[in-house]
C-alpha cells in the first residue's frame, strides 16, 4: 500500500522535471514550459512542497516560514510573498487521485498505435500529432473515428498521469469510463501507479473520478 504522501511525491515528479537540488525546472510534457514557482501538495499525512529553480534563495526562505511539513499553510502570506517577487500569473488547485486495481475489468476501448492513429485526426488532431509522447493511448471508436480518448499526459518510471478527453457530442455515454479503465489497466500492468488529477472548477472531470471510484489522496496547488 502506497501512502498518501508517497503518492503526492510521485504526482509532483510526474508533473514537473527537477534538477539535482530537487527544484522544479520544466513541465514534464512537450513543449516543456517553465515549471510553476511553487507546488504544494496537501495530504492527511502532511505536505509535499517543491520550489522552482528560478526562485531566488531569499524568496524561498520567506516561503519556507509560511509552509510546514505538517498541515500549517499560510496561503495568504505565500501569495503575498510571490506577488512581491513577481505578480502571480496563474493559480491552479484541485484534487489528486489514484486508480484502484482495474486489471479484472474489460472495456471496449482499443489501443491506439502508429498503425491505427488516423482515427484520431477528426476529433483529436493534437493527440494525433504528439501520440508518441502520449503512450499508452486508448480510445472508443464510432464510425471509424475516436470519440473518447485516455492517454498518458505525463510519465516517469514509477507513475503516469491520465489525460482524458471526450468529443462533445459523445459525452454522457460512459465512454470516458471505458477509455480510462483501459489506460489504467495497461499502466498498472507495467508496474506503474495510475494517477489522475483535475481542478476544483472542472465538475465534469470530478464526476468521471467519482464514477471510476478513484481514491483521492490529496489536493495540490501550484502558482506561476
Amino acid at each position: 500500500m502506497v501512502s498518501d504522501i508517497a503518492l503526492m511525491k510521485h504526482h509532483v515528479n510526474v508533473l514537473f522535471k527537477k534538477d539535482d537540488n530537487n527544484r522544479m525546472t520544466f513541465v514534464n510534457e512537450p513543449p516543456n514550459e517553465a515549471a510553476p514557482r511553487i507546488f504544494i501538495g496537501g495530504t492527511q499525512l502532511g505536505n509535499v512542497v517543491r520550489y522552482s529553480n528560478a526562485l531566488e534563495e531569499n524568496v524561498i526562505k520567506k516561503l519556507e516560514r509560511s509552509i510546514h511539513a505538517d498541515f500549517a499553510i499560510d496561503l495568504a502570506e505565500i501569495i503575498t510573498i510571490l506577488n512581491t517577487d513577481r505578480q502571480i500569473s496563474n493559480f491552479w488547485t484541485g484534487p489528486a487521485f489514484v486508480f484502484p486495481d482495474v486489471s479484472s475489468i474489460t472495456t471496449k476501448a482499443i489501443r491506439i498505435t502508429d498503425f491505427n492513429k488516423d482515427c484520431l485526426k477528426q476529433n483529436f488532431p493534437y493527440i494525433y500529432e504528439v501520440l508518441k509522447y502520449k503512450q499508452p493511448c486508448f480510445a472508443i471508436i464510432e464510425d471509424e473515428a475516436a470519440v473518447s480518448v485516455c492517454c498518458s499526459a505525463r510519465q516517469t518510471n514509477e507513475a503516469a498521469e491520465a489525460s482524458l478527453a471526450t468529443f462533445e457530442t459523445y459525452r454522457g455515454r460512459a465512454y470516458a469510463i471505458d477509455a480510462s479503465i483501459a489506460w489504467a489497466a495497461e499502466i498498472q500492468s507495467q508496474g506503474l501507479l495510475a494517477l489522475y488529477s483535475t481542478s476544483w472548477d472542472n465538475f465534469a472531470s470530478q464526476s468521471v473520478a467519482r464514477k471510476l471510484h478513484l481514491i483521492q489522496y490529496g489536493t495540490d496547488i501550484h502558482m506561476k
